[in-house]
């Protein structure tokens, strides 16, 4: 009998690599490790409905039990595996045991950055990347308490702008001149600025961190000038770090990520990459990118599932990304560093920011704009 299938990873990615190999026919046995004790869940949700308790953790799941039972899919949660074995063709669990596979599918994702400043390890000092980091973090949530975000991306914005509407005190700190820095023009960055002043947030930019202050608990920040900022409770939201340790262990080539081809390929035999974990080679770039998102979840795996069946695919999409906060409705299509010139068609907080690199368009931030957004997507795509 043939050696199973093995995922390591139970996210968006993993569950689509599933779905993707049954739709192309595959009818082997496929077992799925993860780390948590929770089916495949949706992670943009924790920084908004799920932390404000309009979603259940039920309502989170990407499919129920059902979908991996009629999948024969062998569900092994709360199993980290420790080493990857590639000359025996085995991953070793945590207990030791040691389990063969046909092909193996790495999907570990990411997980929160931290800081080594002193006081990063008090209580209510918080980081967001799952359900129990949430979980944590949710009765710390209370009308009137002092939040202090640190990072302006993405999650402390989205957590910020949530904590806002629950009635807390808010304050972002973030080193960089401006927010979004990585992943968003200036353009598009003053804009969610200006929002969340409008609705009451303290943005401090240009601003360094040196540590957190209290005893029993966090009660403030100490920025990098002395000042001390009153806090309740602290979110560290300083991005995201891949899980790519089992992987450089084991040899596999590393370059931001996991080192895959445009097949989902890594540098051994039968192991493949996909997701926030993995990098590729993108022609449309010119340069290797790794994306944090689920359109990168969903579309390399369904190019992983392809190749795992011994298909071709050829992985090199047009990025997109979306963003809630407040009443703003953030979508990005493409990547707009090195732009050399911007266009903004922006009227009461709706339409479109474009970027150029000379004459040729390469990306669109839609605000409150999902039609410019579609749009900027088949465009883009050529």
């Amino acid at each position: 009998m043939a050696a199973p299938l093995i995922i390591i990873g139970a996210g968006q990615a993993a569950q689509q690599a599933i779905a993707s190999l049954q739709a192309e026919g595959y009818a082997g046995e496929i077992i799925l490790f993860g780390d948590e004790g929770c089916l495949p869940y949706q992670r943009p949700p924790l920084s908004k409905a799920y932390l404000s308790g309009e979603m259940s953790a039920e309502r989170l799941e990407l499919r129920p039990a059902a979908f991996y039972d009629e999948r024969r899919v062998d569900l092994r949660l709360l199993t980290p595996i420790r080493a990857l074995l590639p000359a025996e063709h085995t991953v070793e669990d945590a207990s030791g045991k040691r389990h063969s596979y046909s092909k193996l599918l790495i999907a570990t994702g990411t997980r929160a950055r931290t800081l080594p400043v002193p006081g990063a390890d008090l209580p209510g000092v918080f980081t967001l990347r799952t359900i129990a980091d949430v979980n944590r973090l949710k009765p710390a949530m209370q009308p009137g308490a002092k939040l202090v975000v640190i990072g302006g991306g993405y999650v402390g914005l989205e957590t910020g702008a949530m904590a806002k509407k629950l009635g807390l005190e808010v304050t972002v700190v973030e080193a960089a001149p401006r927010i979004l820095a990585r992943v968003a023009g200036e353009e598009t960055a003053a804009e969610i600025a200006a929002l969340h002043t409008r609705n009451g947030v303290s943005l401090l930019t240009g601003t360094g961190l040196a540590g957190f202050e209290g005893k029993d608990r966090v009660a403030g920040v100490r920025l990098a000038d002395g000042r001390l900022l009153p806090a309740d409770l602290v979110l560290l939201a300083v991005g995201a770090v891949p899980n790519v340790e089992l992987a450089q262990a084991a040899g596999l080539a590393l370059d931001n990520g996991i080192a895959t081809d445009a097949a989902t390929r890594t540098t051994l035999p039968d192991i493949y990459a996909a997701g926030d974990c993995a990098s590729f080679p993108s022609t449309r770039y010119g340069r290797r990118l790794r994306l944090e998102s689920v359109q990168n979840a969903i579309d390399q795996a369904k190019a992983a599932a392809s190749a795992l069946l011994g298909g071709t695919p050829h992985y090199d999409p047009v990025p997109w990304f979306w963003s809630d906060q407040f009443d703003l409705k953030l979508q990005i299509a493409g990547l707009s560093s090195g732009a050399t010139r911007v266009e903004r068609d922006v009227s009461e907080g709706k339409g479109a920011i474009r970027a150029y690199l000379g004459e040729r368009l390469i990306a669109v931030d839609s605000l409150n704009d999902p039609k410019s957004h579609l749009i900027a997507r088949k465009t883009l795509a050529g």
